[in-house]
This record gives C-alpha cells, structure tokens and sequence, in this order.
C-alpha cells in the first residue's frame, strides 16, 4: 500500500465521527427548549390569564324525609319531579291501628276518672283507704300519659314538607309499608343555585363575599354570573385552598341542580 492510500483511509476514518457529532449537537438543544416553554406558560398564567374551575350546581337547601313510624303508605301528595310549599302535606300513613289504640285507651281513661272517683268519695267516708284513692288517681295518670303518646305517633302519619322546594327523588311507593327511619322522598330548594368549588387561598386577597364570578355551564353553553356569599372558616392547610360558595344571580329557568361547568374567577 502507497503512503498517499494509507493517508486517504486515516482521513476517512476521523471524518466519519465528525459527521456523526453534528445531529448529536442539534439534539441537545430541543430539551432546552421544552423546559422553558412551561416556564414561560406559568408567566404568561400570572401575568393576567383567567384561571378555571370545575363546579356543579347545587340546591341551597336539600334533605331526606325518612318515616318516623313502622306504617303502610297511604298517599304520596308530591310525586317525583313535582313541586311543593313549605307545610304541605308530602306523604300521609294509614294509621288506623293507632287510632283504634287511642279510642281504647280513652275509655279506659274514662274507667279510670269515674274509679277515682268512686274511691275518692268513699274515702271521705272512711270506707276505704288513703292508698286505694293513689292508685286510681295513678292509673288515671298512667291512661293520661298513654293517650299523649299516641297522639304524638298519630302527628307522626302526615309528614310536612319543611321548605319550598321540589322532589329530586322518590324511594317509595304508594301502599308499600315502611320501616321507622326509613327513607322515602328526597327533597331539594332550587330556588336558589350556588356553586361549590375549592380555589387557592393564595386568591383570598381578591376573592370575597360580594366577589363575582362567572359559571360556564356545559349542558346549556351559557354564561351566568355568580356573587360569593360565603368562604370556609379555614384554609386547608396540606393543599393550601379554601372552600367557596356563589350564587347564581337571579333564577334562570333553564337551569337544574347538578348541572357542571367551569368556574371563571377574574383576578
């Protein structure tokens, strides 16, 4: 071999990872430009951009009625989805079994006042004794208790509704007898919505009862805006948020509680 091919091999041998080292170079720099693309995102975030939220609208007041006496289901007035007014009667009982145990005890109370009676006046004449005349006048009381308890479960066949609202739900059935504490209707006030959403106590300095907030809502694609009427009583303090309620001004109609959307809080 010439030393002039033995020169050309050398020179192709060192040329062939210099070709290589260039791609390697570029590669180096598109990590660096990844890393400072979130950098300049979490600028452009807090230089003005509108943080969001996800929410669900809510009733403002809502509750379970349950029965308070083991009894079959008479008339249930306020079927599911139907509207009521605060002391309206929601589900009525059959309580014929109370109300024959109220009749009997009242005439064993009347048996009991006539006895007392009889033995009070036979006292007076000496025909009897002073502990004949306590027991009827405690058999007289015990009747008297037994009467009022009865009546206090009869209060218990008709439930009245404790607010204005409409039924989210029904559990039971007209005829179907019920256990006590038994749920039966669930009841909700949608006159009017809120919202409840967890925000950055960092936000607490511009956010506050009187703040508006906008409520994107997805299932009617509109807007609505919010006033917050109140804040937690403490900021958690692993996840450094607070709780916050808005709500929704105004009653929109198209509006229904558990509708979701996004929050839009303007700093």
């Amino acid at each position: 071999m010439t030393a002039s091919g033995t020169m050309s091999r050398l020179a192709v041998a060192f040329m062939v990872p210099a070709a290589i080292c260039v791609p390697a170079v570029s590669q180096v720099a598109h990590p660096a430009a990844r890393v400072a693309s979130p950098a300049v995102a979490m600028d452009a975030a807090s230089g003005g951009a509108v943080p969001e939220i996800r929410a669900q609208l809510s009733p403002r007041r809502y509750t379970t009625i349950a029965a308070e006496i083991g009894a079959r289901i008479n008339r249930i007035s306020a079927p599911e989805g139907s509207a009521f007014h605060a002391g309206q009667s929601l589900v009525s009982f059959d309580c014929s079994l109370q109300q024959a145990q109220l009749a009997r005890v009242k005439v064993a109370l009347d048996i009991a006042t006539k006895q007392l009676a009889t033995q009070t006046r036979l006292s007076e004449l000496n025909a009897v004794g002073h502990q004949e005349v306590e027991q009827a006048e405690g058999e007289v009381a015990k009747q008297r208790a037994e009467i009022g308890q009865i009546q206090v479960m009869l209060s218990k066949c008709h439930i009245a509704a404790p607010f204005s609202g409409r039924v989210a739900e029904q559990k039971v059935r007209e005829q179907q007898f019920v256990q006590p504490g038994q749920a039966l209707l669930e009841i909700i006030d949608d006159s009017v919505l809120e919202v409840e959403f967890i925000m950055p106590s960092r936000w607490l300095a511009s956010v506050h009862p009187g703040s508006m907030v906008q409520f994107a809502v997805d299932e009617t694609g509109k807007t609505y805006p919010a006033k917050v009427t109140r804040l937690a009583a403490r900021v958690d303090p692993v996840s450094q948020s607070v709780k916050v309620v808005a709500a929704i001004e105004g009653r929109p109609r198209e509006l229904i509680a558990g509708m979701s959307g996004r929050l839009i809080v303007n700093r």
